[in-house]
């Protein structure tokens, strides 16, 4: 990101081609903490009128740099107490049976390929060990895995910081 000092406020190039000034900075940080927030209560914090707010997080969305809205859930009072990452080695040639299959396991919460010794780094939940231990048998079946039971979590989920680059 590069920034430069234009009309009081700072604009940032953006790689996607498109530029964030420190109002859009602030809109996402608000909405990163609270999605639910009243448009009226955000645009008192950024000095707009809720219209104007408005209009700037649907650029925001039509640029696809806001992507959505979740809700934090606690699994553990679903019943999914078993949180585990499972490291797999996929070779190239497997990639295209082995994404559609991922991609429809409703415990993995996460999937990313990843440099290393393992190619797949794979969050996922569970009821119990023994639905893991089923779940990494069928993962078995692209390649060999590595898996790690997460017993806490000092530092959960947490926002992106928004702040323009220092020259």
């Amino acid at each position: 990101m590069t920034g430069e000092v234009c009309s009081f406020f700072i604009v940032l190039d953006l790689k996607g081609g498109f530029f964030m000034d420190a109002i859009d900075q602030k809109l996402i940080s608000i909405l990163q903490q609270n999605a639910r927030m009243p448009l009226k209560a955000i645009a008192s914090q950024v000095f707009l009128s809720a219209p104007a707010v408005s209009a700037r997080i649907e650029k925001l969305e039509a640029q696809r740099l806001i992507q959505g809205y979740h809700a934090e859930i606690d699994q553990q009072k679903l019943g999914y107490h078993i949180t585990a990452f499972i490291n797999l080695e996929l070779s190239a040639r497997q990639k295209p049976e082995f994404y559609p299959f991922i991609a429809e396991c409703p415990n993995v919460l996460e999937c990313n390929c990843v440099t290393g010794n393992y190619s797949m780094l794979i969050k996922v939940a569970f009821h119990s060990t023994q639905e893991l231990d089923l779940f990494i048998g069928q993962l078995q079946h692209f390649g060999n895995t590595s898996t790690q039971i997460v017993f806490s979590t000092p530092v959960p989920h947490r926002d992106v910081v928004i702040s323009p680059e220092e020259e």
